[in-house]
């Protein structure tokens, strides 16, 4: 029993000891943004470092998810390993290496989605001068649910006190207004209607204009002109999760897949599938793949549901427990014979089986989720660009 407290006791006292020298390590950084939000959190990271770093501003980056990337000051990144799982102490890490650079600005993608991690994250750990918060959608409903005001409140944890804030989000801006309120925090809404389509141009992947107008808006706010800072997330490099359209050829037949999978939230997936059929209006078959895993059922099944809404050819689940979620689609309504349950799949073999179904050239629109299935499908069309 005395080892044990004992034991307990240099646990403490490491925590303290580490939590003490963080401090000394975040003094040496001016400013950090820290980035929250449900969607476009690692992307809008990426465009507000792109944009600094092309107004000449010392800057890196720390995306996470399921591919974390540390991006240095000269725009080149390397993959953060983790051994053991995700775990908001790999913050501290980072502020220890970064405030070793004497860097200007440090752009961190929040990790945390249980809402007393967040707290803990902002107030014990990142103390941001200038907090994000990219949108509030139904997702994660599992740890910050039930409802969607719920998970704006614990988005709101990320906040800085006496800070600033920036965020995109509009139906749900009076609640984090009145939250920002009672932290002293400025806050301060973007619009996407600030950013024209020929803005729009010079991406190369498929970028939402409520991102870009919020991480424009960051940026000349920290003294980056807005052309600038444009030419800047050009050149940036879109994160893994970026939704793309791929075209391959196969069997004479063109097929385009649009790389949506990260999209995984019911309004932004419905967004993107309307986007993208409205950017290829000749191709009349539509194919819907549908990658589920086993610890996220609640967002396939939110997926379902949004597909009662729109119109598609045919269905494609795959991953893992695709029996569970056809029998969901069917008591939702979905037409079985529009669905297609071929389990966990390569590419090589999702297009052969969607080829054999459709006569026509075609186009595959992936959705639900990039880690697990939606990996392999992604890369297959990668390698064949």
């Amino acid at each position: 029993m005395a080892g044990l407290i004992f034991g307990l006791f240099l646990l403490i006292l490491f925590g303290v000891i580490e939590f003490h020298k963080n401090k000394t390590y975040r003094k040496r950084i001016p400013v950090i943004i820290h980035v929250n939000g449900t969607r476009g959190k690692s992307s809008v990271t990426r465009l507000i470092a792109a944009g600094l770093r092309a107004g000449r501003k010392k800057t890196i980056a720390k995306t996470t998810g399921s591919a974390p990337r540390l991006i240095f000051e000269s725009g080149k990144e390397t993959p953060i390993i983790r051994h053991h799982g995700a775990n908001i102490k790999e913050q501290l890490k980072i502020i220890k290496f970064v405030a070793k650079r004497k860097i200007d600005i440090l752009v961190l993608e929040c990790m945390a989605v249980n809402p007393e991690y967040q707290w803990v994250t902002e107030h014990e750990i990142v103390n941001s001068n200038i907090g994000v918060i990219t949108n509030s959608r139904p997702d994660h409903l599992d740890l910050m649910g039930p409802g969607i005001k719920n998970v704006t409140l614990s988005l709101c944890n990320t906040l800085p006190p006496k800070g600033i804030a920036f965020t995109a989000e509009k139906n749900l801006f009076p609640l984090i207004k009145k939250q920002a309120e009672k932290t002293h925090t400025e806050l301060i809404q973007t619009h996407k209607e600030d950013v024209t389509d020929e803005d729009m141009e010079g991406f190369s992947h498929i970028e939402h204009k409520e991102n870009v107008a919020l991480s424009l808006g960051i940026c000349e706010h920290l003294g980056v002109d807005k052309k600038v800072a444009l030419h800047g997330m050009y050149d940036a490099l879109p994160d893994i999760g970026a939704s793309e359209i791929f075209y391959t050829k196969y069997k004479e037949k063109d097929i385009y897949f649009a790389h949506s999978f990260a999209a995984n939230d019911p309004e932004s997936t419905e967004f993107l599938i309307q986007h993208i059929k409205d950017l290829h209006p000749e191709i009349d078959e539509v194919i819907i793949v549908l990658s589920t895993r086993a610890d996220r059922m609640f967002r396939s099944k939110q997926l379902i549901r949004m597909l009662t809404k729109i119109e598609y050819d045919k269905l494609f689940l795959i991953g893992e427990q695709t029996g569970t979620i056809r029998s969901y689609a069917l008591r939702r309504h979905l037409p079985a014979n529009k669905i297609v349950d071929i389990g966990w799949t390569s590419g090589e073999k999702l297009v052969e089986r969607v080829s054999k179904l459709k006569s026509e050239d075609f186009l595959m629109l992936g959705i639900g989720n990039i880690g697990g299935n939606g990996g392999i499908i992604v890369n297959y069309f990668k390698e064949r660009k």
